[in-house]
């Protein structure tokens, strides 16, 4: 799916405009589909219950006056709720005199309360963008504060369809996304106003977006990447993996990443970690083959042991670097080595990622594809920027950071963004309760996995980031949100992998 600044879907509706339909065609359209979600959502408990449709006097108004007078037929007992002006402009005009003769009553805001069951936001569409001014500061708070559940149709009113920005806006439960997302659906901290996102098709050609745009990472695009297994192979076939993870202080990272590439199907795996570390490691894991080697007084992985993990090398199809691994000269050295002596892909994660911000340029000495998989904090190492720099412009920043290194890169997050800094796809599954220490973890494991049974790496990127968020997302409605741990998830993916085979 699409995701698409202000400007493309206006460049893709005046297309629309063009070649099949008039705006009061596509106008009706986009209202009836919302209010065929509202129900799907809503149905149960808002029959004969009034309900607010609070609207400004633009084009995402005409969405609201359909969605009105569609929520009378249905037997609700809707208000239109005008916020500033009644509406100019031709075709939301025709839209809110047929509400009115279908008995709906549109009244000034000053001049009413709000629905305390549903109030769908019509207020702004797409063109918002700065600073709401008054009255619509006040309505926004009368909105977020009636106790109602809340709808914004196309954009929560007060957010940058372009971009992530918000002063102050409508906080909704329920977004519907007209046509695509835009860009305010996955960037912070608009992403967090939007509630549940959802995308109604109101018929727009493909041929009428004629313009590159992020994608989002979508389930038939991942089990397009799974093959079915060989009935003849055998373990050395389905890929060999070398994960070098763990510390004294962090022997757990090492035991969920080696966890998450044996749930989804590496053939063989090699742990590399510190001597100190064993009885952690066999006390978590029986299927692994162990390499545990030198380390020096904090008890990370030592510069002794660049000889042993360079043999290692020659066995693997694939690396992991850096869960757990701690940082200091001997990592920062062991990782610089890994990523120059490497003819197998690399998944540099956590400590890896920080043991290369000092000597940033080693990336382009690799000799195998890279995947680096920071979250907004080790981004800003890597970069130089602030969080909140990375934060306001996710996209950009990776696609800038893989092309200038030559590598694949995972920004993490909510609504994770996955580059080869040409395309960028950005990952919807996934959810609050992955919030925690160890997911991270786990997703470089799955990465590594897939690599080394054979996908390239930014499908395996793609991939990973999708089944990780899937697995969240399960996991979270089983048990809860906030209840939630890395265990309860490893449990689950393997058996979550039956879908992709």
């Amino acid at each position: 799916m699409r995701i698409l600044t202000a400007d493309q879907i206006r460049k893709a509706e005046e297309t629309a405009f063009e070649r099949y339909f008039t705006e009061a065609e596509l106008m009706k359209k986009a209202g009836e589909k919302c209010f065929e979600k509202i129900i799907e959502y809503y149905g149960e408990i808002i029959r004969a219950k009034k309900i607010s449709v609070v609207c400004g006097n633009g084009k995402n108004a005409g969405d609201g006056f359909v969605i009105a007078k569609k929520l009378r037929e249905y037997g609700a007992e809707p208000e239109i709720v005008i916020a500033d002006k009644f509406p100019t402009l031709p075709e939301p005009l025709m839209y809110l005199e047929e509400a009115e003769k279908a008995g709906v009553k549109a009244v000034p805001f000053e001049e009413t309360t709000l629905s305390s069951v549903l109030v769908v936001d019509c207020i702004f569409g797409i063109g918002f963008h700065g600073e709401p001014r008054e009255p619509f500061s006040k309505v926004f708070d009368s909105v977020n504060n009636c106790g109602a559940k809340i709808v914004s149709v196309d954009t929560p009113s007060g957010t940058n369809a372009s971009a992530g920005t918000v002063y102050k806006a409508v906080k909704a439960d329920l977004t519907i996304a007209i046509s695509t997302l835009k860009y305010c659906h996955i960037l912070p901290p608009a992403n967090n106003y939007c509630g549940k996102t959802v995308v109604v098709n109101i018929g727009i050609p493909d041929d009428c977006f004629d313009f590159d745009c992020p994608l989002t990472i979508t389930k038939k695009f991942v089990k397009s990447c799974f093959t079915k297994r060989n009935k003849n192979s055998n373990k050395g076939q389905n890929g060999h993996l070398l994960n070098i993870c763990g510390s004294y202080l962090m022997p757990g990272a090492a035991v969920i990443c080696a966890k998450a590439a044996l749930k989804t199907g590496v053939g063989l795996l090699k742990c590399v970690f510190p001597k100190s570390v064993y009885p952690v490691m066999t006390s978590h894991l029986i299927q692994p083959v162990f390499s545990p080697m030198s380390e020096n007084e904090d008890k990370t992985l030592s510069m002794g042991a660049l000889n042993k993990i360079s043999n290692e090398l020659e066995w693997a199809d694939a690396v992991a670097i850096g869960c757990g691994l701690g940082k200091n000269d001997d990592t920062e050295v062991i990782v610089n080595q890994v990523i120059r002596g490497s003819e197998v892909p690399v998944v540099l994660d956590a400590d890896g990622i920080n043991c290369v911000v000092a000597n940033i340029d080693v990336l382009k000495d690799a000799h195998a594809p890279l995947v680096l998989t920071p979250h907004p904090g080790e981004m800003a190492r890597l970069t130089g920027l602030s969080v909140a720099e990375i934060e306001a412009s996710r996209i950009e920043t990776a696609k800038k950071f893989a092309s200038e290194n030559s590598c694949v890169l995972v920004l993490k997050g909510a609504d994770t963004v996955v580059t080869d800094g040409k395309s960028v796809f950005v990952n919807t599954t996934g959810n609050p309760g992955m919030a925690m220490g160890g997911t991270g973890d786990m997703l470089t494991g799955m990465i590594g996995s897939f690599i080394a049974q054979g996908m390239d790496c930014y499908s395996a990127a793609k991939c990973a980031v999708f089944i990780h968020g899937m697995c969240g997302d399960i996991t979270a409605e089983e048990i809860s949100v906030r209840g939630m741990t890395i265990e309860d998830m490893l449990e689950l993916l393997g058996a979550l992998m039956s879908e992709f085979e």
